[in-house]
């Protein structure tokens, strides 16, 4: 048998009184929205023209997907929702769920379905579901047995299935501003019974420590006012102290962010190496993902580089490893490595250039078969068709090159990549240039 817990004395006065110990509950806890019009920082869907405000006035709800930072309020405007809609509210989430739980869930809504009452299901972290558990939603949400609402940090066209997708609407949840943080700090003050023990600055940094994050920007004055002794009020240097954590230096979900990502962004392509390493530095300082980083520069290779330093590609998908194999310091000289390799690079966005004109003329194309030459003849009628007829094998060329038509006949020969004459392009251009004049030799 179990040990039996220790009664205190304040445990026997509570019995005593026929009274049960109330455990205290956190201040975002008690917090915590009651109606949608409470919820704060995303009146562009729960305000008086918001998005759900207006699915509401119909009367009808289909599925939904919320996207956006953590502590935005996802969770809670499901349960509201599912309280505006009658609905019967049940949460699951993708970190503890698996196949069996989703088809005890799924005939519980079923049997609930029969009884005349709907079911609002809750997925938390849906991005993390595998593409089978994603499909076996489908069924459940076509039939309305569930109205499912899912909620992921992650960028839903990349994470979630299209089907899945298709039969829901992504609703995009905003990092709350600062103005939003100082209603939920009023609101709190409200509910305690007491202002926040900070100066003017020390307010203003505890609302960017919050950094968007409602649940931590009450989690964290819920940890001022224990901290705080009678008449006791903190400055900037003293919060930091005690909270034992630093402001941002900027807001990563707002203009701050993007500002120093496109300045780091710039540098590399202006070959800057010293500017892009002091973005880079203030990015990291700022507890920028440094995941997030990499993958930035892995996009600068491609862009600004391309071609010009095939290596430039490489170099920044090892940084990216190596990151991934050292954490967080030592992995960030890595990527800061690659940044300067980059700065230092020849530049030509001419694979970038030549790959948007062919996607333009590619949509434009439509359905245009390539030429029938080019095309393989598996069966006797597609050959009798005139497949594969006339082609001829480079290989077996004495320049290894045929110089044959290979766009579709109604499109004509088009050019896309215009490689510039520096770099390892120059190169490329003088192969492309040979070819050239042995295409217009053998076409005479």
């Amino acid at each position: 048998m179990s040990p039996k817990r220790p009664q205190h004395h304040s445990d026997n006065l509570f019995a005593a009184a026929g009274l049960e110990r109330e455990v205290p509950r956190p201040l975002p806890d008690r917090l915590r929205p009651r109606t949608l019009s409470e919820v704060v920082g995303q009146d562009h869907i729960v305000g008086p023209d918001g998005a759900l405000t207006r699915m509401l006035e119909t009367r009808t709800l289909g599925s939904l997907v919320f996207w956006g930072p953590p502590g935005t309020g996802k969770t809670t405007v499901a349960r509201l929702l599912a309280d505006a809609t009658e609905l019967h509210f049940e949460q699951i989430s993708a970190v503890f769920s698996g196949v069996a739980d989703l088809k005890k869930v799924f005939d519980a809504a079923r049997a609930r379905r029969e009884m005349g009452t709907g079911t609002l299901l809750f997925v938390d972290e849906v991005h993390r579901f595998n593409k089978a558990q994603q499909d076996s939603f489908l069924p459940v949400m076509e039939d309305g047995t569930v109205v499912m609402v899912g909620a992921t940090t992650e960028n839903p066209s990349f994470e979630l299935n299209a089907a899945l997708l298709s039969r829901a609407r992504v609703l995009v949840f905003r990092s709350l501003d600062a103005e939003a943080i100082e209603k939920l700090f009023a609101h709190a003050e409200e509910v305690e019974g007491k202002k926040l023990p900070l100066d003017a600055e020390a307010r203003a940094v505890l609302v960017r420590m919050a950094d968007g994050d409602g649940r931590a920007s009450l989690t964290l004055a819920e940890e001022v006012w224990r901290s705080a002794r009678a008449g006791e009020v903190f400055n900037a240097a003293q919060l930091q102290d005690i909270l034992q954590r630093r402001a941002p230096i900027y807001d990563k979900g707002a203009d701050g962010h993007y500002n120093l990502i496109s300045a780091l962004h710039k540098s590399v392509r202006g070959s800057d190496p010293d500017a892009a390493l002091y973005y880079l530095c203030r990015m990291f300082d700022a507890g920028e993902d440094p995941l997030f980083l990499a993958r930035r520069v892995v996009r600068m290779a491609v862009e600004d580089i391309g071609l010009a330093d095939p290596q430039a590609l490489v170099i920044c998908n090892a940084a990216k490893d190596a990151y991934d194999f050292l954490g967080s310091p030592e992995g960030e000289l890595a990527i800061a490595q690659a940044v300067i390799y980059l700065a230092t690079a020849p530049k030509s966005n001419a694979g970038y250039t030549a790959y948007k004109a062919a996607m333009s003329t590619a949509k434009r194309a439509g359905s245009l078969l390539p030429p029938k030459h080019i095309l393989n003849a598996p069966t006797g009628l597609m050959k009798s068709e005139g497949y594969g007829e006339g082609y001829q094998y480079d290989h077996d060329t004495p320049e290894g090159f045929s110089g044959q038509n290979y766009f579709p006949d109604a499109l004509g020969r088009q050019t896309f990549y215009d490689p510039p004459d520096r770099g390892f392009e120059r190169e490329i251009r003088k192969r492309l240039d040979y070819w050239a004049k042995l295409r217009a030799a053998k076409e005479k």
